[in-house]
């Protein structure tokens, strides 16, 4: 092979290789959301969970949200201007942070959790279902989930979406000692604010990052032939 025409090929699978890995640098999931928490709990104020799951910081300036309106009554997210890689934040529907604290975590509360503010009208959790709709500053969608009616029964527990689903009707329920999950210090709610297991690249990344070294093995064969 012209060594001109190795190293372009060479050139055009690192790119591939650099796209395939992308996604996998900023992966903003929501990780958990309480919708039953302005009616049934101490501090009075639904929240979610944003989890940046990839290797690098993101920008949350001029971000926003929305409930099952899917954009169309978008209200700023507000208190937490960047999340680091593999952090997890909370944003409540009003400013009830030293309560929120106070009532999961009691007098230890984490050190460096974040917790900013969405508010305005038009945004709101419904217990009988719902969904949070995440935007980046463009108003581009980053990141969706929607549910069906809340847990009920004492103690209440906060939809767990541990696994990252996107564009999903997430179900599952937090469970004490899974996927982080614990018993509010006031004994009336089990969650994981603030705390996620660890993820893994999106199968996407995979797919593609093993045809660009297949692309690779490809090419050291017909150098050595």
């Amino acid at each position: 092979m012209n060594s001109n025409r190795r190293y372009s090929t060479l050139g055009t699978v690192a790119a591939l290789l650099a796209l395939s890995a992308a996604p996998a640098m900023a992966q903003l999931k929501i990780t958990e959301v309480s919708a039953w928490s302005s009616g049934n709990s101490a501090y009075g104020a639904d929240w979610f969970e944003l989890s940046n799951l990839g290797s690098s910081p993101l920008s949350l300036v001029g971000w926003t949200m929305d409930d099952n309106s899917n954009g169309a009554a978008k209200v700023a997210l507000t208190g937490i201007t960047s999340i680091a890689a593999g952090e997890s934040v909370i944003f409540t529907e009003k400013e009830a942070t030293a309560s929120f604290l106070s009532t999961w975590f009691g007098a230890s509360a984490p050190a460096g959790l974040q917790i900013g503010l969405y508010k305005g009208a038009g945004v709101g959790f419904s217990t009988s279902g719902d969904a949070v709709n995440v935007f980046n500053a463009s108003g581009v969608l980053q990141a969706r989930v929607e549910f069906g009616a809340s847990s009920t029964a004492a103690p209440l527990r906060t939809f767990d979406n541990a696994a990252g689903l996107n564009n999903s009707l997430i179900s599952q329920l937090s469970t004490v000692g899974v996927h982080g999950a614990f018993l509010s210090a006031d004994g009336q709610e089990i969650g994981s604010p603030g705390f996620i297991t660890s993820a893994v690249p999106e199968p996407e990344s995979y797919a593609l990052l093993l045809a660009g070294l297949g692309v690779l093995v490809a090419v050291a064969r017909k150098r050595q032939a």
